[in-house]
């Protein structure tokens, strides 16, 4: 395993995770990848990539193997053997193999597709967990979901060239406006948003900004630099400090709680590498 040195305990205590579901990679006997967070298949492929682990290791491949295994030729992907597949399912499965290399494969290309084919009316991604009617701000499409797809998207030749993205940019940029809690999952901005979470696992002010800086129509926007101000307001000397990991993580170094993390800062520093350029 080519990982820094300090990080080699946490990676360990990751793997020694890998069965406890119950069968490989982090998957219940089932089948689902998506269940245990966060040491669930997606969650793990997340956070061994901010750990180092590169797309060649054995274990990365299982990882990649197993979400690929629930691909469908339309595209989407199945989180479990049963049930609806919801563009959750297919946006967070689409960012984990991206991550680990995959964003110009085939079947993703299918995904990126039908992504595209079930952009909700105001432009971002909806999971159809209720009928739409019920309210205007139900209605309205997720903001946690919207931002995973676009956390998968940045990695294509679609950024800044596709205006239906452009369009999805723009449905988060105006919930920074709002806060209100959107979508059938009511993803809101409150206290919990805008303390500073990492690794990337849900919808918090440094995900959000961090995607939305690979996007030039949120770059040149006034509320991406408001966010922007927002979490350079919490950095402590340069860096960025954990302030609300998953608990289960909160004592791993890469993500210690209340103190400043090196891989965190690296993604900071994307920010504006991205913000200069």
């Amino acid at each position: 395993m080519a990982v820094p040195r300090q990080y080699e305990d946490d990676v360990a205590f990751i793997l020694g995770k890998r069965h406890q579901h119950g069968a490989d990679f982090w998957t219940t006997t089932d089948g689902r990848w998506g269940k245990g967070s966060p040491f669930s298949t997606f969650d793990c492929a997340l956070l061994l990539t901010e750990l180092g682990l590169k797309r060649t290791d054995p274990v990365m491949r299982g990882i990649a193997d197993t979400l690929f295994a629930a691909w469908r030729e339309d595209g989407r992907f199945r989180a479990a053997p049963k049930g609806t597949m919801h563009p959750c399912h297919t946006a967070n499965a689409a960012r984990a193999l991206c991550r680990l290399g995959y964003a110009r494969e085939r079947r993703l290309k299918a995904t990126f597709a039908h992504l595209f084919d079930v952009l909700h009316e105001d432009g971002g991604w909806r999971c159809n967990t209720c009928k739409l009617g019920k309210s205007k701000e139900t209605d309205a499409s997720n903001p946690g979901v919207t931002l995973a797809a676009l956390d998968a998207f940045r990695f294509t030749s679609h950024v800044d060239r596709d205006e239906r993205l452009d369009g999805a940019v723009r449905t988060l940029l105006a919930h920074w406006q709002t806060r209100r809690p959107l979508g059938p999952c009511h993803f809101g901005i409150g206290t919990l948003f805008m303390q500073v979470e990492y690794p990337f696992l849900r919808y918090n002010l440094f995900y959000y900004v961090h995607v939305l800086s690979h996007y030039a129509a949120a770059r040149k926007d006034p509320r991406f630099r408001q966010a922007l101000r927002a979490l350079e307001d919490r950095l402590l000397d340069g860096k960025i400090v954990v302030e609300n990991p998953n608990r289960r993580l909160a004592k791993l170094d890469f993500c210690r709680k209340v103190e400043p993390s090196t891989a965190a800062t690296k993604r900071y520093r994307e920010i504006r590498k991205n913000v200069a350029s």
